[in-house]
């Protein structure tokens, strides 16, 4: 006798022996029962669920003349030739090949005769959703109106393409996946009645891949049947990667060890693994991985079950969730493009690339999965940069008391009662708060006694004339203040993300200089982040808004106090060419704008 595959041998023959469907098969066993039949039955579910198993039974139980429980006996006549296919008033139909208006017609025309040998002429039609548009009005007529001996079961994989008029002249079966405990199960009693030596672990193993499909899992089985059928001989016969070698690659993709991955990957493609099925359990890993990020211990009915709960926990502290949801949208584009890619290899080289490494890629997910891990270094207590300290260290100040033997009290160009003048806010350096240093700590020249009489005359006539003198580029000027009320202005101009981001003092700080407006990015990410075109549109309208005036406004990475010191070293230079400042020189007495 000729083998015969798993899945056909062990094919339920009695509603008793559906797995994971009692929910409809205890009804169809009842409704055999007390006669209380439909003339139209719809199967909905995935493949390898039991639709056309129970369609079959259903069948032998109308019209097996010894029924037992609402099951067929399997022993009559009637139950023996609908199994063989003798009884031709069962018929089972394949719309997938006979979907035209013409094979309905025809089915209608056999419809209205009464069967001879057995008490109900069935259809069975598998893949109903294929029939034409024809077709189905074909059909509609004779489910409308159907003769007393017929009976039409419709199975179908999507219910989305079946017509309304269909479905509602059907009774509606919906077939679930079933549950991996149960397909375990079943595949442990087959190998024992078998003679296959089939594991605990590998028959768990198998019903994973089964993914709901009873009959996947018993194809599976009879592929890797032969010895011992464990873990190792399942993934070597399907060629899987397995678990062990997916949560290596992943390590490597989470240290951005790109040659050890790529290695890895080579191993497998020479090893003939399925890369396509390597993407798709890294994608099945991460998955898992992000639903125990989110849900905890909670996400023990969830997961795939190929990854223990443990490997899961300690994994999931070392990826941020938005990195984990990235890339699983890199690997799920890398399987869906593995049709169209000229190369598989080349196709899942490229998905390892872009995983391991954020700055091959230049999408928003790519800058995303990079925030991801700044925030994530943030959260561990991780300096983002070891010059960080430098940057906000504050310049060397000259104690009071030196300040006071180099300026006496007998040089001040005022009286101590009467105490100085008031400021002149033109005249006033620039603050020091830290960021920049003293323009100059040299002692300015002052006008002699002998002078004095002529340099109050020259300064009357300076003060009158000093706007029109200005240099072309003042000083740094306004220091934090000026960045306060920038902030202010953005902060009804950005959006949220962009104001919240460019309100951290310890990534950005403002300044004007001269007839510009800088923006000083403290880390290189910093300056990544704002150099954008809608955030630098932002930021130009805010300080327009803020300073009173239309500026540029660049960013820049340097220093604060190296800043200051160039745009003062360009004041200097442009006040010893103005021609006042030379005229005044003859006095002894030197202004610099």
């Amino acid at each position: 006798m000729a083998y015969q595959a798993l899945y056909r041998k062990w094919r339920p023959t009695v509603f008793d022996d559906v797995v994971g469907q009692q929910h409809i098969t205890e009804t169809l066993r009842r409704q055999v029962e007390t006669n209380r039949l439909s003339h139209a039955y719809l199967f909905v579910g995935t493949r390898g669920t039991g639709k056309t198993t129970c369609a079959k039974i259903l069948s032998r139980a109308v019209n097996c003349e010894h029924p037992v429980n609402g099951n067929p006996c399997n022993v009559c006549a009637s139950c023996r030739g609908i199994e063989s296919g003798s009884v031709l008033e069962v018929e089972e139909i394949d719309a997938a090949s006979n979907n035209g208006v013409d094979n309905i017609r025809m089915l209608r025309e056999e419809a209205v005769f009464s069967p001879a040998s057995v008490r109900r002429r069935v259809y069975i039609i598998d893949e109903v959703h294929m029939l034409s548009l024809s077709a189905f009005n074909a059909l509609l007529k004779i489910l409308e109106e159907p003769p007393e001996h017929l009976l039409f079961i419709l199975a179908t994989t999507e219910l989305n393409k079946v017509p309304a008029t269909i479905l509602s002249r059907c009774q509606r079966f919906q077939f679930k996946r079933i549950l991996p405990e149960d397909i375990s199960r079943r595949l442990s009693y087959v190998a024992r009645e078998e003679g296959l030596e089939l594991t605990a672990e590998g028959a768990a193993l198998l019903a994973r891949l089964a993914d709901g499909g009873m009959r996947d899992a018993l194809s599976l089985l009879d592929q890797c049947s032969g010895g011992i059928i464990d873990e190792e001989r399942i993934l070597s016969a399907i060629g899987l990667t397995g678990a062990r070698e997916t949560v290596k690659l992943f390590e490597c993709i989470r240290k951005e060890a790109l040659a050890e991955a790529l290695s890895l990957v080579d191993g497998l493609y020479r090893n003939g693994k399925d890369l396509n099925a390597m993407l798709g359990e890294l994608q099945s890993l991460e998955r898992d991985i992000l639903l125990y990020q989110l849900t905890g211990e909670k996400c023990s009915g969830l997961v795939s079950g190929m990854f223990a709960m443990n490997v899961l926990a300690d994994l999931s502290k070392k990826l941020a969730p938005a990195e984990a949801m990235s890339q699983m949208e890199i690997l799920q584009t890398a399987i869906e493009s593995r049709g169209s890619a000229g190369s598989v290899r080349l196709n899942a080289e490229l998905a390892v690339m872009k995983l391991c490494s954020a700055k091959v890629r230049s999408d928003t997910d790519g800058l995303a999965a990079r925030v991801a891990a700044l925030e994530k270094l943030l959260a561990d207590g991780i300096p983002l940069a070891a010059s960080s300290a430098q940057r906000t260290e504050k310049p060397e100040r000259i104690p009071q008391q030196k300040v006071n033997e180099l300026t006496p009290a007998s040089d001040l160009p005022w009286s101590e009662d009467d105490g100085p003048p008031p400021p002149d806010d033109r005249d006033m350096p620039p603050a020091d708060d830290g960021y920049c240093q003293p323009l100059s700590m040299e002692e300015p020249k002052r006008a002699t006694p002998l002078n004095e009489q002529r340099v109050k005359a020259t300064e009357k006539s300076v003060r009158s004339e000093k706007v029109k003198h200005q240099p072309l580029t003042p000083p740094v000027s306004g220091g934090s203040e000026d960045w306060t009320r920038v902030l202010d202005a953005l902060q009804s101009l950005a959006d949220t993300p962009t104001y919240t981001m460019l309100n951290d003092p310890t990534m950005y700080e403002g300044r004007i200089a001269g007839n510009r407006y800088l923006v000083y990015c403290l880390t290189p990410f910093a300056k990544l982040m704002a150099d954008q075109t809608e955030t630098m549109e932002w930021l130009r309208r805010a300080v327009e808004t803020a300073i009173g005036r239309s500026m540029p406004v660049i960013l820049t990475e340097d220093s604060l106090p190296a800043v200051a010191e160039a745009a003062q070293a360009e004041v200097t230079s442009a006040a010893e060419d103005d021609p006042l400042n030379q005229l005044m020189s003859f006095n002894n007495v030197e202004f610099t704008g």
